[in-house]
């Protein structure tokens, strides 16, 4: 399938960036229905350009090359994946702004579909032309580290031949899956431990936000904490 299945929506601005009600509840619909959620230009206008202004301002000191696993097992592959990455700290405005909309979120979906997201983590992600990340799960099932993919878009005027797109596999036997264009403000959410996925390489520099709810789970007898 290679189109978006919503069609998109007029970027709009936001009164409240932790307060987005009818967005909430058509993900927590399409969550409950899918297991999945696309909505294109769904992100509140005024904060998808504060986070593209506050990306496009960090040094490439800010950023690291992005890895695979965690802990002591993550390690750094190009055969997987190419791009880099930012952890956000909330330490800045547009940091702290996303941080409360994404806990909005968290605590609308924890009231409508009871699912205990106790914990976020997020990033932003630089994919340079022709940077990939292949086909992948962000959880294992039965893992529980995370529970539930948070990603938004923060490309204007991107084109449909600039590739870069999000391809979100319904099973492991999928081979079709769902195309995803990196169009600015376009929110996905989806369970983590049920689809696969992958980025496709673009035309030009791709910019977006990863992010994960988790709950409070341990590993080997110790909290497992974010990141």
């Amino acid at each position: 399938m290679n189109t978006t299945p919503l069609a998109p929506a007029a970027l709009r601005p936001s009164d409240s960036d932790g307060t987005d009600e009818t967005l909430f509840a058509g993900i927590a619909s399409d969550l409950r229905e899918q297991g999945y959620s696309i909505r294109p230009a769904a992100l509140p206008a005024d904060l998808a350009e504060a986070l593209y202004t506050h990306q496009l301002s960090l040094s490439g000191e800010d950023f690291s090359a992005a890895g695979i696993g965690r802990g002591n097992d993550l390690m750094q592959n190009n055969f997987v994946r190419t791009d880099e990455i930012c952890w956000i700290s909330g330490e800045s405005d547009a940091g702290r702004r996303w941080l409360n909309w994404s806990g909005g979120l968290q605590q609308y979906l924890n009231r409508r579909l009871f699912l205990g997201l106790f914990s976020f983590e997020s990033h932003f992600a630089h994919y340079a032309p022709g940077d990939f990340y292949r086909r992948h799960l962000d959880a294992f099932k039965g893992q529980q580290n995370r529970v539930l993919s948070l990603v938004v878009y923060l490309n204007p005027g991107w084109q449909a031949d600039d590739g870069g797109e999000l391809v979100l596999y319904r099973d492991s036997t999928d081979q079709e899956g769902i195309r995803v264009t990196p169009l600015m403000g376009t929110v996905v959410v989806f369970l983590s431990e049920e689809f696969p996925h992958e980025v496709l390489p673009a035309q030009r520099d791709r910019y977006s936000i990863a992010g994960w709810f988790r709950v409070n789970t341990s590993l080997g007898g110790a909290i497992d904490p974010p990141r």
